[in-house]
């Protein structure tokens, strides 16, 4: 139902030029957004500031809204204020916390309690290469030993807040991310997404879900979650239905290599949801008004 998805925006897109194998790039990206009637995508690189690549595709791209983001992963300095300072003047408008180098996510990913022959994450290899070659890539906390935020972390909130910037929380553990979250809205920002919400290493209760919300945040549940079998499509179905569509944004986390096209994806996602009952204007909602407010467009 390619109808379902006009004017609709998708805020977690990986493309390419990236580190990563991908299945298309950004100027692609672009002209499939415009062929299925959506609006926009941010693109995500999980190493570098894309607020200039945004650029140059709504150049050439003028009817495709590009979204620019960085991800604070230690190859922009980790939680670097001035790396978010720099990505703020150059347009980027959502900020990712640590996703590959956060030490929840390397710890289930990476500590002594994996299973080895579990296959590793593309991300995961780079990481383990790169200690191969005697690189220290710097594994990412937001909260101390004290058990307070850093003061690097209050200073990005800070940076944020005052370029009405999107802050997204990634791969954190809950307690990073309540803390986190709570810090932003004594900081003043204003738009804040809560990450893949169902995913394994970041799963969040309704219970959990609905503390967050008070916070003003938006919850993200993204396509590729349930399509690849890491969370049933019955739980995140409930979810939505129990949280709200007010408050809940659909993403693909597409781009993958394997993968198929951000704009399938997305089109069978909110096609699926409308098969079982939800409604034509809680996917807008979900899909475009959401985002919109998040994007400072409403």
């Amino acid at each position: 139902m390619r109808e379902l998805i006009q004017g609709a925006y998708d805020l977690h897109v990986h493309t390419a030029p990236d580190v990563l194998p991908r299945r298309l790039d950004d100027f692609e990206m672009a002209q499939r957004v415009m062929d299925s009637g959506m609006a926009g995508f941010a693109m995500k690189s999980h190493y570098f500031c894309t607020g200039e690549r945004a650029a140059m595709t709504r150049k050439l791209y003028p009817e495709c809204d590009a979204v620019g983001t960085i991800t604070l992963n230690g190859s922009v300095g980790g939680i670097n204020p001035a790396a978010v300072e720099m990505a703020a003047r150059a347009g980027t408008k959502l900020v990712w916390f640590p996703t590959s180098d956060s030490a929840h996510e390397q710890n289930l990913t990476l500590g002594g309690d994996r299973n080895p022959d579990k296959k590793l994450p593309y991300w995961a290899q780079v990481v383990l290469q790169m200690r191969e070659e005697g690189i220290d890539n710097p594994v990412i906390r937001v909260v101390g030993e004290d058990g307070r935020l850093t003061e690097a972390t209050h200073q990005v909130l800070e940076v944020i807040a005052r370029h009405k910037m999107i802050l997204a929380t990634s791969h954190l553990s809950h307690e990073e991310t309540f803390a986190l979250v709570r810090a932003a809205k004594e900081h003043r920002v204003e738009h804040i997404i809560i990450t893949h919400v169902d995913f394994p290493t970041t799963f969040y209760t309704v219970e959990e879900q609905m503390e967050l919300l008070r916070c003003g945040a938006y919850m993200e549940h993204c396509f590729v979650t349930y399509n690849s079998g890491k969370v049933d499509f019955e739980v995140v179905l409930e979810q939505i239905r129990a949280i709200g569509a007010s408050h809940i944004i659909l993403s693909t986390d597409l781009g993958q290599k394997t993968g198929i096209y951000p704009d399938e994806g997305l089109e069978q996602f909110v096609t699926s949801l409308y098969d079982r009952g939800i409604s034509e204007g809680d996917i807008k909602k979900m899909t475009s008004h959401n985002q919109r407010i998040l994007l400072g467009k409403a």
